[in-house]
């Protein structure tokens, strides 16, 4: 029986430790954002390396964001790498001749088993509206191992994302959602077998995570109540009974 136990605690500590690190990535909150909005982005960074620190995480930024705000980090420093447009854009506030391309922050550290939150105020371009806008993220280690957070949503790593809404939205933060919004709005405007093909299987892979989970905590419950039906079949009161 207590080989039982044992054996049913680690598979369902196994399981939940799946199904926990499936969920472990370079994440952007909130993850919808309405177009020409100027919200405050959290770059959720989470350091997975058991013996060694995050020390260095670089940002790069798509197309069309000319600024941007960063957060007081204590103990890191940021630096703002620009390009210039190749077609300098008019507006009302003047001309815009560059955009922003990177934000690296260095100098501090995220400990192992941690995440760190870097926050940014930025206006979300106009013409985004309806769109997913990737944020690709390069994530260095103390040890100098570099994970690389800029694949598609259905990588190992993939890369963390936005969906821009129109004009008026609000900011929302789509549960299962941290690597990629993936909303009912973005599977719409995809069209025909291909749209229904995407969403099914972000469905699919939702469902698989939750089933997951479920096993695992039905595991863990039912190992604690063998667990616990060996400790009092050894406890003084059950022998005398």
């Amino acid at each position: 029986m207590r080989k039982l136990t044992t054996v049913s605690c680690l598979a369902a500590l196994s399981t939940l430790a799946l199904v926990s690190q499936a969920q472990a990535h370079v994440s952007l909150h909130p993850n919808t954002l309405p177009a020409g909005s100027f919200p405050t982005i959290d770059i959720r960074v989470p350091s997975e390396e058991p013996n060694t620190n995050t020390s260095k995480v670089a940002v790069q930024f798509p197309p069309g964001f000319p600024s941007v705000s960063i957060g007081y980090m204590p103990g890191w420093t940021n630096r703002t790498v620009t390009q210039k447009l190749a077609t300098p854009v008019k507006t009302d506030e003047g001309t815009i001749t560059e955009q922003v391309r990177e934000v690296i922050w260095s100098g501090g550290k995220i400990p192992p088993e941690h995440f760190l939150d870097f926050p940014i105020s930025t206006t979300i371009p106009d013409n985004a509206a309806g769109k997913s806008l990737t944020f690709k993220t390069i994530q260095t280690y103390a040890n100098g191992k570099v994970v690389r957070w800029i694949g598609p949503p259905s990588a190992d790593q993939p890369a963390p994302t936005v969906n821009v809404t129109q004009k008026g939205g609000v900011l929302e933060d789509v549960a299962w959602a941290e690597a990629g919004p993936g909303s009912q709005q973005a599977a719409s405007q995809t069209s025909g077998a291909t749209g229904t093909k995407e969403s099914s299987s972000k469905k699919a892979s939702k469902g698989l995570g939750i089933a997951a989970l479920v096993v695992g905590i039905a595991a863990l419950v039912a190992a604690l109540i063998a667990l616990a039906l060996v400790l009092r079949r050894r406890s003084p009161g059950a022998a005398r009974t």
